[in-house]
Formats: structure tokens, C-alpha cells, sequence
């Protein structure tokens, strides 16, 4: 029996494990925690959640929704754990983080090809095939050893958003509602202001109703999953303007004056700084939220997500902030609702590590200079659960295969994960950043539509077939 050695047990490291074992390999997973922590993990559990708990999208008219449907047809070990373990979010899979967590941890210990070890690895080891999947907060020791082999690598900062109790919410400044009464809001952080254009602040942001995007298409009128908290132009104001003043937290170690942030993680307070329209454009934008007691689109509006089954925990949506502690507490008690909030959990910074991938990896995700070194989730230079645990399917299934004798299995280029591949390594590397599953880098239709929703539509029509006909030649093989 072949065996692979896998570095790291979050979402890229449990799905490359998952995805050797099951076809056959002998799996050791190597997982530091609990013996030693991280400045943003809390438990030893495996494919711990230290962000957001959502898994995004599930719509197959968005790029999200067929990267999971791709990720279970190759066979994820994540997707119905997660399905087991789903929290109310709209058109979005979200999870109860503990339960998720302890259930990916127990189904990997019972496995019988997979042997966890709750170690730190401090060098690269000489065994191969290896996966090393440490994610963006690689030990230092272990990262020195792994320039030896990718050269330096590339950094940016990433920011933690906020989680508050459910009952100590002032329910009378509150409602509950989805973006125009769909199942779901828009992801925040993936309507960015540069694609919500500048119309006046003060016009009510009627004419951003076209703004929305595919991301909503055909979700069910039926739920209404976000807490929104609304502002007046004068609150949103005050909110803003103590923003822009707050005390920033120092990041431990820094190793660069200037801090570089993955725009779709940048914290709250640096967005403000952008300007007074930026937030309300951005995070805090209003657009198919109406207030029930007005009957009115608010000047803007904080939501937020559901964080367990019980309901009792809710995360601020697209409020990743690097402020201290005490400004956290006493800025973001300024938004109606939350003056007298209970933070369980605060925002927080921490450093995040990838390697220049255009200039490393083959598709397999195989350093291309030393043969049977992979790399596995957003060290590859992804950004999100999602992506990282796919990238980690690559990563394992690959070593399984080469360690079987068999040849390198891409997926094809026309799907969600094949683009993500594909950007990796073919991207000029003096523009390499960080990338989610989007349209953007998957390939343009042979015969334009111009109909947003119908080009998404089609566009996850060809990538299913394609990754469909992609796992029957994995069975031939």
C-alpha cells in the first residue's frame, strides 16, 4: 500500500488526507494543535472555522454553488458534514462551527488509512509523496524550511470579523430580512465597491437595484436568515467618523512597514479610510434591505449571520477589523442594536502565508523543481474555506496517484475547480493575488449571452458536464 504524508489538518489538509485514503493510500496527518496553538484557532479540533462560517453560495448560477457540486462528485469529505451540520443563511451554506469541526476530527480518526499525529513539524521531512497544507499560519521554522524550496514567500494580513450573542441585541432596532426578500443577502466582501459604482449617498442608492449580480438568481422567497441593524445618514456618520479614528492593533512580529491586506478581507477601518461613501457602497450598503417599520431602504445597514444551530451567536457580515479590543467594543456599540452587545469572540489580525504559485506549481499541484512536494490550500494562493478544502482534493489525489503509478489528474479547464488551478499557475506572477471560485477566471462562452443570469446558468451547465465526464475517467483509471 503507497503512502503520503500530509502537513496541516484544516479544510486543505483533512481533504487531501480524505481524498488519498479513500482511493486506497496510507495517509499520516500531522497536526500541531493542540500541542501548540495558533493566535486565532481555539480548539485542537481538525478543519477548525476561525473566520466566517460560511461556505458561500450554493446556487448553481454561481461560482461557489458549482464548485461544492464539483467538490462532492469527486467525493468531499467536507460538503456533507457540513450539510449535517447547516445553520440558516439564505441561498448560503453556513455551519455550527463546533459541531462541524468535532464531527470532521471523529470521522478522521475512525478511518482506517488515516493515522493523526499531534505533532509539530519544524522542517520539511524527506518522505514523498508529501502535501504540505499548513495554511496561512505556516510555523516560522517550518516556513524557513520551506524556502529552501518555493524561495521567499509572499504575505498579506488577514482580519477576523466579530461574533455577539443573540440576546443581547436590542430586538426593536433590529429586522429581519434577506436582500429584497430572497433567501440570502449578498456576501459582502464579494460585492466590493468597485463594482457597486459611486451614485450620490444621499440619493437612497435606488439606482443601485441592477448592482446585485447572478449570486441571487433563483433563490427561494422564502426565508429570512440576516439580523439587520439600520442607520440614519447622521448614525451612519458618527459610525463612520469614529471609525476612521479608532487605535488599530499592532500585529505581532511585523516584518514589513507597510501592511498588505487581501482586499476581500480588509479590515472595516481601513475601508473607511477610503472615504464616507466607501462602507455604505460596501459592507454596510442598504440595497434590497427594507426596513419594515419605514417601508423604507435605511442609509445603512449592518447584518448579521447566524454562527450555530441554536441561533444564540451572530457574526457581523464583512466586519473583519483589526481595532483593539476596547474600540471594538465601544465603536461597534455605536450600530442600532448593538449598544449593549456581548462579544464572545473580538476581531483579530493574523499573517497570512502563500508562495508565488505561477512561478512553483504544475496543475497538480506539484512543485515543479522537486518532484513529489504538493502544496494544498491558500499557501497555494486561494482565498477561502471552499477553495482551500478544493485545492486540497487536487493535492491528495494527486499524490495518491503518483505514488500509485498512475498519471496527474487535472481538472478540466472549463470547471470551477480546473480555473482555480489554472489561475494558479498560469497567472503573471508579477500580478499574483490571492483568488476565490469566481466567473471572472473561468472561460468565456464560445457563443456570448449577454443575460447575466442565463451566462451563469450555461456557464455551470458546461462545467458540470465537463467535471462529470472528468470522475467517470478517474474511475477508468
Amino acid at each position: 500500500m503507497q503512502e503520503i504524508t500530509i502537513i496541516g489538518g484544516g479544510f486543505a489538509g483533512v481533504e487531501a488526507a480524505w481524498a488519498a485514503a479513500e482511493r486506497g493510500s496510507k495517509v499520516t496527518l500531522y497536526e500541531m494543535r493542540p500541542n501548540r496553538g495558533t493566535p486565532v484557532h481555539k480548539t485542537g479540533d481538525l478543519a477548525e472555522l476561525v473566520c466566517s462560517n460560511s461556505f458561500k453560495s450554493n446556487l448553481l448560477t454561481n461560482a461557489a454553488g458549482i464548485l461544492k457540486e464539483e467538490m462532492r462528485r469527486l467525493g468531499s469529505l467536507l460538503l456533507p458534514i457540513a450539510a449535517r451540520h447547516a445553520v440558516p443563511a439564505g441561498e448560503a451554506l453556513a455551519v455550527d462551527r463546533e459541531p462541524f469541526s468535532r464531527e470532521v476530527t471523529e470521522t478522521l480518526e475512525s478511518h482506517p488509512n488515516i493515522t493523526i499525529r499531534r505533532e509539530e513539524v519544524c522542517a520539511i521531512p524527506p518522505q514523498r509523496p508529501l502535501v504540505i497544507a499548513t495554511g496561512p499560519l505556516t510555523s516560522e521554522s517550518l516556513a524557513e524550511s520551506l524556502k529552501i524550496y518555493t524561495g521567499d514567500s509572499l504575505y498579506f494580513y488577514d482580519a477576523v470579523a466579530p461574533t455577539v450573542t443573540l440576546d443581547s441585541l436590542d430586538m426593536s432596532k433590529v429586522f429581519r430580512a434577506s436582500r429584497r426578500g430572497r433567501g440570502g443577502g449578498v456576501e459582502s466582501r464579494e460585492s466590493r465597491v468597485e463594482s457597486l459604482g459611486a451614485p450620490a449617498l444621499d440619493s437612497e442608492l435606488s439606482t443601485l437595484d441592477s448592482a446585485e449580480g447572478v449570486g441571487c438568481a433563483g433563490a427561494p422567497v422564502d426565508s429570512a436568515d440576516y439580523l439587520n441593524c439600520p442607520l440614519t445618514k447622521d448614525e451612519y456618520m458618527a459610525f463612520w467618523e469614529e471609525l476612521t479614528q479608532a487605535e488599530a492593533s499592532i500585529p505581532h512580529n511585523p516584518e514589513d512597514e507597510k501592511i498588505i491586506f487581501f482586499e476581500m478581507c480588509t479590515p472595516i477601518e481601513e475601508l473607511a479610510r477610503r472615504g464616507p461613501r466607501t462602507l455604505a457602497f460596501g459592507p454596510m450598503k442598504p440595497v434590497g434591505l427594507t426596513d419594515p417599520r419605514t417601508g423604507r431602504w435605511p442609509h445603512a445597514v449592518v447584518q448579521l449571520r447566524q454562527e450555530n444551530k441554536d441561533g444564540t451567536l451572530w457574526g457581523l457580515v464583512g466586519f473583519q477589523t483589526r481595532l483593539k479590543w476596547g474600540e471594538q467594543k465601544r465603536i461597534l456599540r455605536l450600530i442600532p442594536g448593538l449598544e449593549n452587545a456581548e462579544f464572545i469572540r473580538y476581531g483579530v489580525i493574523h499573517r497570512n502565508t502563500y508562495v508565488n504559485a505561477p512561478t512553483l506549481l504544475g496543475l497538480n499541484m506539484e512543485l515543479r523543481e522537486h518532484t513529489g512536494i504538493f502544496l494544498a490550500g491558500q499557501m497555494t494562493g486561494v482565498e477561502g474555506y471552499l477553495e482551500s478544502a478544493a485545492i486540497g482534493m487536487v493535492a491528495g489525489l494527486n499524490a495518491h496517484r503518483q505514488a500509485a503509478g498512475l498519471p496527474p489528474a487535472i481538472p478540466p479547464r472549463e470547471t470551477a475547480l480546473g480555473s482555480l488551478c489554472h489561475y494558479l499557475t498560469e497567472t503573471d506572477p508579477k500580478r499574483f493575488s490571492p483568488m476565490n471560485a469566481n466567473f471572472g477566471i473561468m472561460p468565456e462562452l464560445a457563443n456570448p449571452i449577454r443575460d447575466k443570469r442565463e451566462k451563469a446558468r450555461r456557464k455551470g451547465e458546461i462545467a458540470l458536464a465537463a467535471f462529470g465526464e472528468f470522475v467517470e475517467s478517474l474511475i477508468d483509471s
